[in-house]
């Protein structure tokens, strides 16, 4: 195992008292001192290590809900006497990166919004959050938009598929400077329009070839029908992927026929479809690329705790993990430490190695999100198919 991600250095301690602590001891403290107090900050205020959370309202209870594992999820805010303004502070290591939510309480009504203080907002198809971006953490530049950066194309692509039983509709990336005399390295994604939407992923596609940082390659965004049904090892998913995806991808552009030349990806469930279609189809994909892999296991019995979805998940990787076998040469792997999902996934990392694959894992301070795999995205994309090595494809 080689583990990508750096130490993560602790923040300073923020010397003297917190701002919230400093404008409960005012005297005479009234709304325009609260007024002028929220004007002067951004909200959470991070200070070293803590992050205040703030809220105002004249309501009976407020508390921030998070999903960091193993710690509590649901933190009671505190009013500051005399105002309408409620506190917690939370303690976060160096480049953390939260997404959270406030649970409002007034009399029996309760609800649960973003953060109205906070602009920050992560996006997925089930909502939105707000962010709280701790000491250390940056936007990465290369998920933003570049003026001098050459934009590939998305081109849409429509298969019928016997194995599925419907139509799939698929996006394909085609680089900046596609040439179809040409031939390029070929990277399907699970859940395509999610990574487009949420993840950035053209925008990051486009910069890092750009920045020679990655391949010039032709991409796939493929799309689930029922994605619980199709992604978590169903056979018609890898026929379909192998047999019909595939051959028609190289009947209609020039992406190089090799197994090394061929990357499969995908997030949370999405990942466990990538690697069950591999596994299936030995010597086809030769590189994977997993995030926050749902890969749950059971090591005594059957009890999982993830409901009738992760059935064929479970059953799977219990028996993989029995008889391990290599499912790729070369698997990148990441996930995040305040994800449920870090210890299956910590655990898989030596078992996959035991079959002689070369495996590359990556953490961080981040949960189970799309901004999270948008964040890995250089990482992984530049060590599948690097850029200054482009030679090795040809």
């Amino acid at each position: 195992m080689n583990l990508l991600s750096t130490p993560y250095p602790t923040p300073p301690r923020h010397k003297g008292k917190l701002a919230v602590n400093e404008l409960r001891t005012r005297p005479n403290l009234d709304e325009a001192a609260v007024d002028g107090f929220l004007h002067e900050r951004e909200v959470p205020i991070v200070e070293g290590s803590r992050c205040t959370f703030l809220f105002r309202g004249e309501v009976d209870a407020v508390a921030v809900l998070h999903r960091i594992v193993n710690q509590p999820q649901h933190v009671p805010m505190r009013r500051v006497e005399g105002t309408s303004l409620w506190y917690v502070t939370i303690e976060l290591p160096a480049q953390s990166r939260v997404e959270y939510q406030l649970e409002v309480r007034l009399g029996d009504a309760v609800e649960t919004i973003n953060d109205p203080l906070n602009p920050r907002l992560a996006h997925s198809p089930v909502g939105s959050s707000s962010v709280c971006q701790a000491a250390g953490y940056e936007v990465p530049h290369w998920s933003l938009p570049h003026p001098e950066t050459r934009a590939g194309e998305l081109v849409d692509f429509p298969l019928a598929s016997k194995a599925l039983r419907r139509m799939t509709h698929n996006r394909v990336y085609l680089p900046a400077r596609f040439r179809p005399s040409s031939h390029y390295p070929l990277l399907v994604v699970h859940d395509g329009d999610d990574f487009l939407n949420y993840s950035s992923m053209q925008t990051v596609l486009d910069n890092l070839i750009h920045s020679i940082d990655m391949a010039e390659t032709i991409v796939v965004f493929s799309n689930p029908g029922d994605r619980l049904r199709e992604y978590p090892n169903y056979a018609p998913h890898a026929r379909h992927l192998t047999r019909e995806l595939l051959p028609a991808i190289e009947e209609r552009w020039p992406v190089i026929r090799r197994s090394d030349a061929r990357c499969l990806m995908g997030a949370s469930f999405g990942a466990v479809a990538a690697l069950t279609t591999a596994y299936r189809n030995p010597g086809v994909w030769d590189n994977l690329l997993l995030q926050s892999g749902s890969f749950v296991f059971t090591d005594i019995g059957t009890d999982h705790g993830g409901g009738p979805v992760f059935d064929p998940v479970v059953k799977f990787m219990n028996r993989y993990r029995e008889r391990p076998r290599k499912v790729a040469n070369r698997m990148f792997i990441t996930c995040g430490v305040y994800e449920p999902l870090i210890v299956p996934n910590r655990s898989m990392v030596p078992v996959f190695e035991s079959t002689g694959a070369q495996v590359e894992y990556m953490e961080s301070r981040d949960g189970h999100s799309w901004e999270n795999w948008r964040d890995r995205l250089r990482d992984g994309l530049s060590w599948v198919f690097p850029g200054p090595q482009k030679y090795v494809y040809e």
